[in-house]
C-alpha cells in the first residue's frame, strides 16, 4: 500500500505560528523525508464556507494568503499537490454517501464540534453544512486514500470519526476505503499553541495569534505583551511555569542552540526555567529571549514569502495545477465507491445483461 498523507488548512485568515509549530513544520518534514508516495495539502475553502456563507468574499481574498504561506514555509509544489477544495466536485459526491452512514446523534457528541457551537454561539442556529463539518473531512480524507493525517490535538475526534466511517462503509459494501492514522506533533508543547493572552486556544476570530507574514516589529510587540504569571509582579518573586504562554512558546519553539546565541548565562531552557520558578528573572528578559528566538525562525519565512508575493499569477498556477492532478484521483475513489455500492448501473454490463434477462 501506498504511503499517502492528506492535511489541510480553512482559509478564513493567514496561518499563525500555532498552524505552524502544529503542522506546517511538520509536513516540511514529512515532505523531504522520502518516506511517503503522495503529499496533498488541501485549501480548505468549502469548508470555510460552512460558517462563512454569507462573506465569500473573505474566503476567496484569504486562499492566496495561505497558498503563500504554505510556500514560505518550505512547502514545495514539486512534492507536495496543493490544491482547491471546492474544484474536487467528488468531494461533495463522497459526502453525500457518507451521511448515510453517521446518525445525528453521533454528530452532536463530536467533541470538536461541540467546542466550535459553543465557541461560535450557534446553538440550534448551527449551519448544517457546519454540523456535518466531519463527514465532510472524510471525504477529503478517503477521496485521496490518505494513510496518514498530520494535525493537532484538536482534529483527534475528527479523524476518529473518519476511520469509523471508513470502518462502516467497508464492513457494508466490502474493503473499499482506506483506514487512516493521525500524526500528531511530536513536540508536546505543539499540541496546541496558547493564544498570546494565555487563552487554551490560538484563533485568529480571538485575535490572540502571531502570524507567519507579520513584520518582525509586531512580532516583537505581541511577545512583549504576552500573558505570563499574574502573582510574579516583581523580579524577586518565584514565577510560576504553568499557564505562562512564554514558557510554553519557548517550549515549542527553542533549543539549546538558541541559548549560546541569545542567551549564554544559561545552558538550556531547563536552567531558564529553573531560575524563573526560584524568583530573580524578571518577564521582560524572558520575553526579549523568545522574540529573538521567534524572530530566527520567522524570518525565513517571511522572506520567502516576498519572493512569491512577486509573481501571484505563478501561485495561482500551482493550485490550478494541483487541482486538477487532484479531482483526477478523487474521480477514481468516487468511481471505486459507486461499484462497491452497486450504483454503477452504465458502466457495469453484467449488471445490464442481467436486467436483460430478468425482464425478457
Amino acid at each position: 500500500m501506498e504511503k499517502i498523507i492528506l492535511t489541510g488548512d480553512r482559509p478564513t485568515g493567514k496561518l499563525h505560528v500555532g498552524h505552524y509549530v502544529g503542522s506546517l513544520k511538520r509536513r516540511v518534514e514529512l515532505q523531504n523525508s522520502g518516506e511517503y508516495d503522495k503529499i496533498f495539502i488541501m485549501i480548505a475553502d468549502a469548508q470555510a464556507l460552512t460558517d462563512n456563507a454569507d462573506n465569500p468574499a473573505k474566503i476567496r481574498d484569504n486562499i492566496m494568503e495561505v497558498a503563500l504561506d504554505y510556500l514560505s514555509v518550505g512547502i514545495d509544489p514539486t512534492k507536495s499537490n496543493i490544491f482547491v477544495q471546492s474544484h474536487i466536485a467528488e468531494l461533495t459526491e463522497l459526502s453525500f454517501y457518507y451521511m448515510n452512514l453517521v446518525t445525528v446523534s453521533r454528530l452532536q457528541r463530536n467533541p470538536t464540534v461541540k467546542a466550535e457551537i459553543k465557541m461560535r454561539n450557534f446553538e440550534t442556529s448551527i449551519p448544517v453544512g457546519f454540523y456535518t463539518y466531519p463527514i465532510s473531512q472524510a471525504a477529503d480524507i478517503t477521496a485521496f486514500k490518505a494513510t496518514t493525517v498530520p494535525a493537532g490535538e484538536d482534529q483527534m475526534p475528527m479523524v476518529e470519526q473518519t476511520k469509523e466511517i471508513v470502518h462502516k462503509f467497508n464492513s457494508v459494501y466490502g474493503e473499499t476505503l482506506v483506514d487512516p492514522k493521525i500524526l500528531l506533533p511530536e513536540n508536546e508543547a505543539c499540541l496546541r499553541l496558547p493564544g498570546i493572552d494565555g487563552k487554551a486556544k490560538m484563533s485568529k476570530s480571538l485575535g490572540n495569534c502571531i502570524y507567519l507574514s507579520e513584520e518582525e516589529a509586531e512580532v516583537r510587540k505581541k511577545v512583549m505583551s504576552m500573558y505570563t504569571d499574574p502573582d510574579h509582579i516583581r523580579i524577586e518573586d518565584p514565577g510560576k511555569l504553568e499557564g505562562n504562554t512564554v514558557f510554553t512558546y519557548l517550549d515549542a519553539f527553542c533549543n539549546d542552540d538558541h541559548f549560546a546565541e541569545y542567551l549564554p548565562e544559561y545552558a538550556n531552557l531547563d536552567e531558564l526555567k529553573a531560575h524563573y520558578q526560584r524568583g530573580g528573572l524578571g518577564d521582560v528578559k524572558v520575553k526579549k529571549f523568545l522574540n529573538n528566538v521567534l524572530q530566527e525562525e520567522l524570518s525565513p519565512i517571511r522572506a520567502r514569502r516576498k519572493e512569491y508575493e512577486k509573481d501571484i499569477e505563478g501561485v495561482y498556477e500551482i493550485l490550478k495545477k494541483g487541482s486538477e492532478e487532484a479531482q483526477k484521483i478523487a474521480a477514481q475513489t468516487v468511481k471505486e465507491v459507486k461499484s462497491a455500492m452497486k450504483i454503477d448501473y452504465f458502466s457495469d454490463p453484467a449488471f445490464i445483461e442481467e436486467q436483460k434477462k430478468k425482464f425478457n
